[in-house]
Parts: C-alpha cells; structure tokens; sequence
C-alpha cells in the first residue's frame, strides 16, 4: 500500500483523517460530472478540517489518498475495474486500475489506521435473495472490519429490513444519526427503526471508546446518516419508479450484480435525474459528517 504523504502525517499525528470511495467515481456517476463531485467531497472533509484518503488502486498499487492525475485516472480512464476484497488481489497482480466498494474501502482504510469512512449507501440483502442468496460482501466484512462507516443507510432498492437482520446477526453496531428511523438512501425513512440513536459526533466517539474498553471493536459501526424530508427524493415518486424498474428487470432477465446498476439507472432515468441530486447530496453530508467524527475521535 502507499499512503499519500499528507495521509501519513495526519496518521502519525493523530489527527482527523476521512477514507473516501471510489466507486462512486468510477462508476456511480456521470462524466465528466464525476471528477467534479470526487473534489467536492474532498474539499469538504478538508473544511471541517480532516485530511480526505480517497481510496483506490492505481497502476496495481493500493492507495490510500490520490494526487490529481490518479483521481482523474480513476475518473476517467475505461479499464478501471469494481473491486471488492476478493478482487484486489487479481487486480493488484496485474497492475491493473480498480475503484474500491465499501467492503474494499473499509478493508484498506482499516489496515492504514483509518478509523472512519465516508460512503453513499451499503450494500445488502437483495430482494430476491431467498432465491438468488445474493448478499453484498459489504456486510461480511463490516463484520470484521474496525471502523466507523458514515452512510445514507442501506439503498433503497435492496431488502432494507433483511439487512437489518443481518448486520444484528453479524454483530454490526448501528446508529442512526439525529434519527429513530433508519434511512433508505433517497429516503429519509426507510420504514425501518434504528437499534440505537446518537446526536452528535461527539456521541459516536464515545460509543467507539465504549467499544475498545469492551473488547467489542473488531467489527465496524455504522453511522446512519438521513437526508431531511426536504431533500429526499419524493417518496411516491421513488416507490412508483422502483416497482416499474423491478418488472423491467423480470422482463429483461436482468440478474445477479446486473440488478443493481441497471435499478439506479432505471432511477436516474425515471425521476429525471432527481435520485441522482439526492445521491449528491447525500454524499456531500455523509463526507461533511465523517470529518466531525473523525476530529471528535481525535481530539479524545
């Protein structure tokens, strides 16, 4: 691994550091749309006053802050392969490109000393998953992975409620943030309670230390962040969109990892673009908010 210069600083100082995906970058959002949000989301960690470690693997190397030219190689170039845990290996071996998922990023993150991570939403149990067992890897090592993961909650065109169940079952700490209910990405609700409530960084930091005095803190904290009812995506209009793109999945046998991408899409398509200005948004506070944990962690 390589860690960026100012990474490592931050690190050896104990200051605020904030792992970044790159997913999202690669593959998550338009071009050229997509480099612009990648330095908005940077910038605003570094507002709050944390050190943003955008995560990837460049030339076959994993790391741990980009410099400009690999943010817009992960940006831009086509070969860049999605890569969960099991992929970074073949990947790494080839000298290949790769925009790390949640599950990577954590595991990365983790192994620099990074103690938390900023994303959109998990992965999960996908509806069809009594059929299919399709579960995100996200889960498995948020199961053994110590750190916190800010988040806009699980996406919505997952089985919320099944999620739930499995990080319980998993040992997976989650706290929804300034909310009782958990939220469903584009929604503020997703129909779902939260186990636990917290209301300020501050609060997330002690629960973190709570968790290393009891020996509990092998496994990852998720920190459910909600966008406000003003800012969510309209929730009639998210629940018509996804029922007409789960039938047109049936139709045209879309199955396995195809599903979600061609959901988002089919979203983005059929609001008009507004789950992906909520996706925006949601992005943007999840970063703003890790770097208030994150220097609440620090300051101790």
């Amino acid at each position: 691994m390589l860690i960026a210069p100012e990474v490592a600083e931050a690190l050896a100082h104990r200051r605020p550091v904030v792992a970044l995906e790159s997913t999202l970058i690669s593959h998550g959002l338009p071009r050229p749309r997509n480099l612009g949000v990648a330095h908005e989301v940077e910038a605003t960690v570094r507002d709050v006053g944390a050190v943003p470690a955008t995560v990837a693997l460049v030339a076959g190397e994993a790391r741990l802050g980009l410099d400009e030219d690999a943010l817009r190689a992960i940006a831009s170039r086509e070969d860049v392969a999605k890569c969960g845990v099991r992929d970074l290996a073949p990947v790494a071996a080839r000298g290949g490109y790769g925009a790390t998922t949640v599950a990577a990023t954590a595991h990365l993150a983790a192994r620099a000393g990074i103690g938390v991570f900023a994303t959109g939403g998990l992965g999960g149990i996908h509806r069809r998953a009594r059929d299919t067992w399709d579960e995100s890897a996200d889960l498995d090592t948020l199961a053994r992975t110590g750190i916190v993961v800010v988040c806009a909650g699980v996406k919505s065109i997952l089985d919320v409620g099944a999620t739930l169940e499995r990080l319980e079952t998993l040992g997976v700490t989650v706290l929804g943030y300034g909310t009782d209910r958990f939220p469903g990405f584009y929604l503020a609700d997703s129909g779902h309670p939260v186990p636990w409530r917290v209301d300020s960084p501050a609060e997330v930091a002690a629960v973190l230390a709570s968790q290393a005095e009891l020996g509990t803190d092998g496994r990852a904290v998720v920190v459910a962040n909600p966008l406000s009812s003003e800012e969510q995506l309209d929730p009639e209009l998210h629940d018509r969109v996804l029922s007409d793109g789960l039938m047109a999945a049936d139709r045209e046998g879309v199955a396995g990892k195809e599903v979600t991408p061609f959901l988002l899409d089919f979203l983005h398509r059929g609001t008009a673009g507004e789950s992906l200005a909520a996706n925006l948004r949601l992005v943007v506070r999840n970063a703003g908010l890790a770097a208030e944990i994150a220097a609440a962690v620090a300051r101790g």
